[in-house]
């Protein structure tokens, strides 16, 4: 982290940090998997979408033949709670340069039944195999610079929502997103961010699952407020993560009936685009 960042005194490394800790899974038998999700990762009782699609990601990492998600695609069909769960994976299709699975996971209700939280399909490949040729016409979000922007401990109470994931997150938010935070919001569907994980570990491609989901709702720059539940998350991730901190962009263009869709990218150090995606979320009118 850049010195503004107030990074922690012994910087966690990739493998070794809570991150990693919180989405490590044990392999039961062959494609299942046992774990307890953390209540550190969640947003208001519920556990944050990005982190789940980290804990599949992780899983889907050991049961394919290729270490890195090139797409992931999420559907969230109930709402997950910390505590234990179970993920199972199969293996659609591999090939030389790609490998495709599915993967889902399970909690149970009170009264012991089962019930499916969230299903992925996803294929994999190697990141560090792809060449290095990019064309294109994206550019880099423009944020200003660290000590300019406010994260969560700058303001004088909780982020509202925020709850246990935003003492895991280092968060910096560009002032022009965050009007809904003095009761003034832009009306535009925007919020950006500088991103990192508060342990200062870098990123790499399962921490990019998480980036994409864990800044605040674009839905509270169009003046809504309170939980906007994921529907559907599809992440693609386009390389290898340079060390330093990510910059996250988030556009909402169009709120209809009750949805909304969240486009982000996200930017590394060395002014790479490193992850897109697209969020189809529920929102609660009136």
């Amino acid at each position: 982290m850049p010195e503004a960042a107030s990074a922690p005194a012994v910087q966690a490394t990739i493998g070794d940090s809570e991150f990693d800790r919180d989405t490590a899974l044990t392999r039961r038998e062959p494609g299942v998997y046992d774990i307890d999700l953390s209540p550190g990762w969640t947003i208001i009782s519920a556990v944050n979408g990005g982190y789940l699609l980290a804990v599949l990601g992780r899983a889907l990492a050991d049961a394919l033949p290729h270490p890195d998600p090139f797409t992931i695609s999420a559907h969230y069909l109930t709402a997950s709670q910390p505590g234990p769960a179970v993920v199972r994976t199969d293996l659609v299709r591999t090939g030389r340069t790609l490998s495709t699975g599915q993967a889902a996971l399970f909690q149970y209700d009170d009264e012991g039944n089962e019930v499916e939280r969230i299903r992925v399909l996803a294929s994999y490949g190697d990141l560090d195999s792809l060449p290095d040729d990019v064309r294109t016409s994206a550019k880099p979000p423009a944020i200003p610079p660290l000590e300019q922007c406010f994260g969560p401990q700058d303001g004088p109470s909780p982020v509202p929502g925020s709850s246990a994931i935003a003492d895991r997150l280092f968060l910096k938010l560009d002032p022009s997103t965050l009007g809904w935070a003095l009761g003034q919001p832009s009306g535009k569907g925007e919020m950006r961010a500088w991103f990192g994980l508060a342990d200062g570990r870098d990123a790499d491609p399962l921490s990019l699952l998480l980036a994409v989901d864990a800044l605040p709702p674009t839905a509270f720059e169009i003046g809504l407020s309170g939980w906007v539940p994921t529907v559907e998350l599809t992440v693609h991730v386009r390389c290898r993560p340079a060390p330093g901190p990510l910059r996250v962009s988030i556009t909402t263009r169009n709120l209809a009936g009750g949805f909304l869709e969240e486009d982000a990218e996200v930017w590394d150090s060395a002014d790479r685009l490193v992850a897109q995606s697209r969020q189809l979320a529920r929102v609660r009118l009136g």
